[in-house]
């Protein structure tokens, strides 16, 4: 994670004091930090990034230099949720192989230190847009921001995930029939966000239209996204990829579909080009952005990429769904959170739309 810049005006950026119901004893964290961080060296200030619902994100200040600390929200968490420890794995893994994330300093399970599980990384500095028509660049530096987003998707599926340690990071083959099943049942599981009948429609649709298994494994983001990257203070160049906590062994043309839904998404759920002038703005087009990846990866086309796309935006309404869910429970760490709760109608509507078209 990284500070925010130059943007503070946007309420997903920049840090705050730590918030009601997030804090923690820092005096342990100190000492835990003095025993596992090289180099460390206190006093040190903590505050809280308004970024990131899911797991609580801090910013930990010292005389030298700033860490990030993430953690499991603290309350009731549904199973399997929350994995910081996953998270910890695979930044270890593919900062080890040369991929562009931060790098990991240590990662704690021992609930007493700070009342749930953490791990703490380099804070890498640079740029997030959350604006994903990248206001403020040139058409020439903002293609060029599209084409390293392109080849880092491209770079991370390239990895064979024994040869950097993560053949054990997931179930490889079936990852439609697993990934539907285990969306669909999170979604009905969570009784306090209630059901909806536009997302019912569409889980019947995924598990009735199907593609066959291919067999096809690689290690995936899961949330990739313009917002989820540090980019270089000055060069069209990813620092950092941020935010694994979906992160698994999956299909990597499904990762990379979830990544292409930036050209359908509303701005006002997420980073998106929905309504944006993409010619007008420098921005590779859909097709041409396809095709970048395709040539990047030896591919031909993406073949189901229909179905690619309603699987995602169903996958992302379950997430909001669960966001929803965490707001009505009062575990939800983001300030934004109740507004994401209400946007989970709309992509459910929009997942719909590509079983429609």
């Amino acid at each position: 994670m990284s500070e925010v810049a130059p943007d503070l005006s946007d309420a997903n950026s920049g840090t705050s004091a730590v918030r009601e119901g997030y804090g923690f004893d820092e005096a342990a964290l100190v000492r835990w930090m003095d025993a596992n961080v090289e180099g460390f060296a206190g006093p040190l200030t903590i505050e809280q990034f308004k970024g990131g619902q899911s797991n609580p994100t801090y910013k930990l200040v010292t005389p030298a230099r700033s860490y990030v600390l993430r953690r499991k929200p603290p309350g009731q968490l549904l199973r399997g949720a929350h994995a910081v420890e996953r998270e910890a794995k695979v930044l270890l893994a593919l900062h080890g192989a040369g991929f562009p994330v931060a790098q990991v300093h240590g990662l704690c399970t021992d609930d007493a230190v700070i009342g749930t599980w953490f791990y703490v990384m380099e804070m890498v500095e640079g740029r997030i847009f959350w604006d994903a028509t990248v206001p403020g660049v040139s058409n020439d530096e903002r293609a060029a921001i599209f084409d390293a987003m392109n080849a880092a998707i491209a770079q991370l599926h390239a990895f064979d995930p024994e040869a950097i340690g993560l053949g054990d990071y997931g179930r490889p083959g079936n990852y439609f029939a697993r990934q539907v099943g285990r969306w669909s049942k999170q979604y009905l599981e969570d009784e306090a966000a209630g059901r909806n009948a536009d997302m019912d429609a569409v889980i019947a649709w995924l598990e009735d239209n199907m593609p066959a298994d291919d067999g096809s494994s690689s290690v995936i983001h899961g949330d990739f996204r313009i917002d989820n990257m540090i980019f270089h203070p000055t060069e069209p160049r990813v620092l950092a990829v941020l935010d694994w906590e979906l992160s698994t062994l999956g299909h990597p043309l499904a990762d990379f579909a979830y990544h292409a839904m930036m050209y359908h998404m509303p701005p006002h759920i997420v980073a998106g080009l929905g309504e944006a002038d993409i010619a007008a703005l420098g921005i590779p087009n859909e097709a041409d952005y396809v095709a970048a990846y395709c040539r990047r990866t030896g591919r031909e086309g993406l073949p189901d990429y229909r179905y690619y796309m309603a699987f995602n935006f169903f996958r992302l309404a379950a997430i909001f769904h669960g966001i929803k869910g965490r707001v009505i429970r009062g575990t939800a760490a983001n300030a934004q959170a109740r507004e994401r709760a209400q946007a989970f109608p709309e992509l459910a509507r929009l997942a719909l739309g590509f079983t429609q078209a």
